[in-house]
């Protein structure tokens, strides 16, 4: 396991691992103060070390989540000392050893489906209010106390299929098993919120949110542009020349297609209709490349054919060229 990215939490909020939970939430409280990003506009380095200390008490205001942390410290302490055999990694019945770094560890402690929120969410934890809570004219807390807990966002993985038919899914929030159910037409970047299921504040008893943000996984056929979705359909020579009527797949099954004769190898036919859902149930459109593909294998007949047609032929796509010079 890599442990390189072990973060002491201890050591991020100023206190010792034999501090009390008063000590702790005191010791939070004046760093949360210190590096809010609404005291510190623009600074970057602020915010990243403000989220730290968020994520340094939301573990060791925990008895549970503190414990387990602390066994896990221990395990990537002594696993540079373990030389041959097998590695003693169960204490006290949970096993570290199946965890390839420190953030699948705190991820899983924490109930995060995915990556830590991103430096762009401003969602700052227990003051996501501004300054609820504080009073920094006075050097202090005021009287009056923070009770929204943290927003928290993840990114959730959908097939295509279940972003276009909508779908229900079970996830376990910390140690919460809720079922959340995705509307049809969810597209990336889809940001799916879940009322009081996110940080608890440390100052109440009121969470804040979570945020789902969709991403779905790429499709051997179908693509996003923009609203629309594109896909490619190859057709032969003969296709081209003469015009055809072919089967299109479309998201809800295929549909005939009249390709008109002298269509150009990648040019687009637009299925009005037949592309994604849209919030109020409307569809936007299909946009299918038109791609020319010469057959591999010839028979002797069409081989003859082709030939005919090659000697017989009067237009000659090169013509442009023939007046091109440096």
């Amino acid at each position: 396991m890599a442990a390189t990215d072990f973060r002491d939490y201890y050591a991020i909020l100023g206190v010792s691992k034999a501090a009390s939970a008063d000590e702790i939430k005191r010791a939070y409280r004046k760093l949360a103060r210190q590096y809010h990003p609404d005291m510190n506009p623009g600074d970057a380095a602020a915010e990243a070390r403000f989220k730290e200390v968020n994520e340094a008490y939301e573990v060791l205001s925990d008895a549970e989540k503190r414990k387990k942390y602390d066994q896990f410290g221990q395990y990537w302490k002594q696993a540079g000392n373990w030389a041959g055999g097998a590695n003693p990694t169960d204490f006290d019945g949970f096993d570290f050893g199946r965890y390839g770094s420190f953030e699948e560890f705190i991820n899983e402690l924490l109930g995060r489906f995915g990556s830590p929120p991103p430096s762009g969410n401003r969602s700052y934890g227990p003051t996501s209010g501004g300054f609820d809570g504080f009073d920094f004219g006075g050097g202090g807390f005021g009287g009056r106390q923070a009770t929204a807990g943290m927003d928290l966002e993840s990114n959730f993985t959908l097939s295509l299929a279940e972003a276009f038919n909508g779908v229900q899914k079970r996830l376990s929030v910390g140690d919460e098993v809720i079922d959340v159910r995705i509307p049809r037409g969810a597209k990336p970047g889809t940001k799916i919120r879940i009322r009081g299921k996110g940080q608890m504040s440390p100052y109440g008893s009121q969470r804040g949110d979570l945020y789902l943000k969709i991403e779905i996984r790429p499709h051997t056929f179908f693509k996003f542009d923009g609203d629309n979705l594109t896909c490619t359909i190859p057709i032969a020579p003969d296709e081209s020349v003469l015009g055809a009527m072919v089967d299109v797949p479309t998201p809800e099954g295929a549909v005939t297609v009249n390709v008109p004769p002298g269509v150009r190898s990648g040019q687009s036919l637009r299925l009005k209709g037949k592309g994604w859902v849209t919030p109020n149930g409307s569809r936007t459109d299909l946009l299918a490349k038109v791609i020319i593909t010469s057959p591999k294998n010839l028979s002797a007949t069409e081989r003859e054919l082709y030939e005919k047609v090659r000697a017989q032929r009067t237009f000659d796509p090169r013509e442009s060229l023939r007046s091109v010079t440096l």
